[in-house]
């Protein structure tokens, strides 16, 4: 069945008080889905973000990220404000996150509304805690010991906790009680409120698509709490650590930093920990993209402390055994395998043998010195089409930067007779290919060019920034929206 939807991360939906939320403006761009005729809606992994503020960074595996939490439905409970909330300073740009402030503000609005709330006695979220106690105690115990050590990575705290030594968990645990509370109490309104929100989607015919790492962070409850499942030397810090080798893009590659994972262990326990973390992924989303694909046949190792990713090599991941156990313990459910980049012969035969869709993203597609994968004529139907993703540019940034050659090319292949709009003939080739599904970021809608870019890889300090301004998502683009949306059977 051929469908589209938009791209759009939480963070950049025009919420007040600094950050998209799970606000009543989400549930207008709902409602702009629904009238611009789409079917899907893809965001971003959820999680808290930890380092860069990345939510391919966060300090769970399992957790929702508090800045999401609606603060105006929290005023209408009488446990905040308007004048207090209106007293903060959030930042004052609108069209960029700034994550130093929201950090103090946000933290602080949630403190005061958790000492109100009087929530230790709800049987909800009495029942809240018990129906994720396999990881929501670690996570809240974490944060809050991380808290205490001044926000340093477990790896830096003192021995016994570190190392979880049961008698030092029973102080910290009893030390910190209110705090843990508190870090559970931030996951319960993040839970009800997405719930609340996805819910609407749904019952209007709108699909959530969501994204997860394929990797966790070091910095992380995940790592803390279960060392047994990673690459870790007797002192618990990595053998090797996740990256990609270097390329056109990188000349030293990509450090991510990440733990790599002992997959001969995840492979004896029957992967018990992934089949948990795929099932509560499908309690948040209807659709799971799982990124970086490729890691699941070959992962790329680097030693830990190399400076860069220059000197890693390749090593076998579980290949298509991870993916029969998932189909066999939760059936066959909807995953995009995010497969870009240089793809291997293996890596091809996976995708294929799970029969799950990859990616093709038209930015990668206009190479004049070569035919390309990448050209929708050479798709077939199995794949998600997108004009670019989150690590891309927007489509006039990236038109505006192409090589002559490029450029000249990519006019020949869409007919272009003018630079002005170029953005709607990339989305017509899109919607147009044979491809059942097109997914196009909601800043190439709009036409913005490199101030709305979301991510820069192997940069940090200006990603994860980018939101709509009010009013951007008004009904005449949503009507041309649904007019090509509906012109190619979509």
């Amino acid at each position: 069945m051929r469908k589209s939807g938009i791209l759009l991360p939480i963070s950049s939906i025009p919420s007040r008080y600094g950050i998209g939320a799970f606000s009543k403006e989400a549930y207008e761009f709902v409602d702009f889905l629904q009238s611009a005729g789409q079917r899907l809606w893809q965001i971003l992994p959820l999680g808290p973000t930890g380092y860069g503020d990345s939510p391919y960074q966060s300090f769970s595996a399992f957790a929702g990220n508090p800045y999401y939490i609606d603060l105006e439905e929290l005023i209408g409970r009488g446990w905040l404000t308007k004048e207090e909330c209106s007293s903060y300073d959030f930042g004052d740009n609108r069209m960029y996150v700034d994550y130093e402030k929201l950090y103090s503000s946000r933290m602080k609005a949630l403190r005061m509304a958790y000492e109100r709330s009087g929530i230790h006695a709800e049987q909800d979220f009495i029942r809240f805690k018990e129906e994720n106690a396999f990881w929501l105690p670690n996570y809240a115990l974490y944060m809050a010991v991380k808290r205490s050590f001044g926000e340093k990575c477990w790896i830096e705290w003192e021995e016994n906790i570190r190392l979880r030594r049961s008698e030092a968990l029973n102080v910290y645990e009893e030390r910190y009680k209110e705090e843990v509370e508190f870090y559970k109490f931030q996951q319960y309104l993040f839970t009800k409120q997405w719930n609340s929100l996805k819910s609407y989607a749904n019952e209007r015919g709108i699909e959530i698509i969501g994204d997860i790492p394929i990797y966790v962070a070091f910095d992380s409850a995940d790592t803390w709490a279960n060392p047994e499942l990673f690459q870790l030397d007797g002192g618990r810090r990595p053998v090797g650590v996740a990256g990609c080798p270097p390329d056109a893009f990188s000349l030293t590659g990509q450090l991510w930093g990440n733990p790599l994972y002992r997959w001969e262990y995840h492979k004896a326990t029957d992967y018990e920990w992934w089949t948990q973390r795929i099932a509560y992924c499908y309690q948040l989303y209807d659709i799971v993209r799982i990124d970086h694909f490729r890691g699941f046949d070959e992962y790329y190792f680097i030693p830990y402390g190399e400076p860069t990713a220059e000197y890693g090599h390749w090593e076998k991941g579980p290949g298509y055994d991870i993916f029969k156990r998932m189909k066999e313990k939760l059936g066959d459910k909807p995953v995009i395998a995010e497969d870009l980049g240089f793809l291997t012969g293996s890596v091809k035969k996976l995708v294929k043998d799970t029969g799950y869709p990859g990616m093709k993203v038209l930015q990668f597609a206009f190479d004049s010195r070569e035919e390309s994968d990448y050209l929708p004529h050479n798709y077939t139907k199995n794949f998600i089409v997108y004009t670019g993703t989150h690590d891309n540019d927007t489509i006039i940034g990236w038109y505006n930067t192409l090589n002559e050659q490029d450029k000249a090319f990519a006019k020949r292949y869409l007919n272009l007779k003018t630079d002005q709009g170029v953005q709607w003939e990339f989305i017509r080739s899109a919607l147009a290919s044979v491809a059942d599904t097109a997914v196009i970021p909601m800043q190439d809608y709009l036409g913005l060019g490199s101030e709305a870019r979301i991510n820069t890889p192997s940069t940090v300090g200006n990603n994860w920034r980018w939101r709509l301004l009010p009013g951007q998502t008004d009904e005449r683009i949503a009507q041309k929206i649904r007019g090509m949306t509906k012109l190619y059977g979509r």
